[in-house]
């Protein structure tokens, strides 16, 4: 078993990734018949969005889990090129991308309408043999600040000389992480650990009719092409780390899939972060399974958040909960801004929380209900003491920060309360101002005009909303039975 503190170390991790990136548009909109042109929909487009793909989606999911992120890979001298670098600026991820003007950036087009996909348009061609060879010397240039380098071929011609890039890897002592797409697997001979899926494994030879055979076929591909290990990914059936000397099977999480757009690229940019870490193949491949059940469960090319992975990490390894909250804010609000960014809401809402009972449990499952992500704005000791007089809060902050973190309905949990020289903010005013949320919620009888920060979020066009509490539950209640 491992130490939860290497999710305080995940900003330590400096990652190249190598491969063929794209540019993923999205065009959705309405479809209420058919063209009299030919028998096709016509969608009527409303939503233009546009995001990372192929490997700049792993340099994006690294990104997402507070890595430092470097990405290389082709690019045409084109709108789509210099739409894919900004894309990335916005995602923290250092963009070394190589401009050729011979062939387009590789773009993916997809129609959709009413949650179905329509249509898709691929612009692409194999990038030629000589931009190859520029990017393996560019390789070569940069190799030197990275520990670990993750490679993200699908078969665009970005990685026609992946093999004596993982040689130059392996020589400078580096470890090596390869999403393969040759059925071919001696084309990444040396590489530390590969991650073929099920389909890819029976291509270059792998049989998969019985467990005994997995391994055995496995062994047999990385001994002949010179791979330390596998991690076989395999759908409904979970994952599979092999190494010559044993056999890791991990189960696929069961949760409700909405898209598994993009699972493999959060698979790969967890292992890496993980091993990067310090962990073991079989304890970073498992953290790796539970990320990519959080992210199917989502619509599109998703990521996981430190936090969200360490909330399933704690709750499917360890027996005891453990306080999250303790997220340096600068990254929290980055984590918010990466969320917001994948078009997840964000609802704020604050309190003291110093006795959690039924009807606070209650009031933060609705206020997560208006939105995809609840923020918990949590009074510290000092601000409670002022409101609520000496003897308050009962529970100090640091429990009842990891009580209320430990809730489902709740995703992040930050502290107001400072106080600077002689003068201090009980109201949550500068955290609203700081997280921007589209929701702010609060609870009783106030009015929206009379919520702290309701200002803020409707001039920004969000929305304001007053839950009722639950009749009978308060902490001054409880408190006070407790005394009789």
């Amino acid at each position: 078993m491992f130490d939860l503190s290497i999710f305080k170390r995940l900003s330590d991790n400096k990652i190249l990734v190598v491969g063929d990136v794209m540019l993923d548009r999205y065009w959705t909109g309405d479809s209420q018949r058919i063209s009299p042109e030919a028998p096709v929909p016509v969608v009527k487009i409303a939503d233009l969005d546009d995001k990372v793909g192929g490997a700049a989606n792993v340099a994006r999911n690294i990104a997402h889990l507070d890595g430092k992120v470097t990405l290389m890979g082709i690019v045409g001298n084109d709108e789509n090129g210099t739409r894919l670098t900004q894309l990335l600026q916005h995602e923290h991820v250092e963009s070394k991308l190589m401009v050729q003007a011979d062939q387009p950036t590789i773009t993916k087009l997809r129609v959709i309408s009413r949650q179905q996909q329509v249509v898709r348009l691929d612009f692409e061609e194999a990038f030629a043999e000589q931009h190859a060879s520029a990017l393996l010397e560019q390789f070569k240039a940069e190799l030197h600040d990275f520990d670990f380098i993750v490679f993200s071929d699908y078969n665009k011609g970005s990685l026609r000389y992946v093999g004596d890039m993982i040689k130059v890897a392996r020589d400078a002592g580096k470890t090596v992480l390869v999403d393969p797409k040759s059925k071919d697997l001696s084309d990444y001979s040396g590489a530390s650990v590969i991650t073929p899926n099920k389909h890819e494994f029976t291509l270059a030879g792998g049989r998969v009719e019985s467990e005994d055979a997995i391994s055995e076929s496995a062994r047999a591909i990385m001994a002949h092409c010179n791979i330390d290990s596998i991690l076989l990914t395999r759908s409904e059936q979970g994952m599979s780390a092999i190494t010559q000397n044993e056999k890791v099977d991990m189960p696929a999480q069961v949760l409700e899939v909405s898209d598994v757009t993009g699972a493999g690229d959060t698979v790969i940019a967890t292992l890496a972060m993980m091993m990067a870490s310090g962990l073991a193949l079989a304890d970073a491949a498992k953290i790796a399974n539970l990320a990519a059940g959080i992210v199917v469960s989502k619509l599109g090319a998703a990521t996981v958040s430190p936090e969200e992975l360490y909330q399933v990490v704690n709750k499917h390894l360890f027996s005891s909960k453990q306080s999250h909250y303790q997220t340096p804010f600068d990254d929290v609000l980055q984590h918010i801004k990466f969320a917001k960014q994948s078009g997840e809401r964000i609802v704020f809402t604050n309190g003291c929380f110093d006795i959690l009972h039924a009807g606070h449990v209650h009031y933060l499952e609705q206020a997560k209900a208006l939105g995809d992500r609840l923020v918990v704005g949590l009074n510290n000791d000092a601000s409670i003491t002022r409101l609520k007089g000496e003897g308050r809060p009962v529970n100090p902050l640091e429990q009842r920060a990891t009580v209320i973190s430990g809730l489902a309905s709740v995703d992040w949990v930050i502290p107001f309360g400072e106080v600077n020289g002689d003068q201090y903010d009980d109201t949550p005013y500068r955290l609203i101002e700081q997280v921007e949320p589209d929701v702010l919620v609060k609870g009783g009888d106030y009015t929206p005009e009379t919520i702290v920060g309701a200002d803020l979020v409707q001039k920004r066009g969000g929305d304001v909303a007053v839950i009722e509490f639950v009749d009978g539950c308060s902490t001054t209640k409880i408190i006070e039975k407790i005394k009789n």
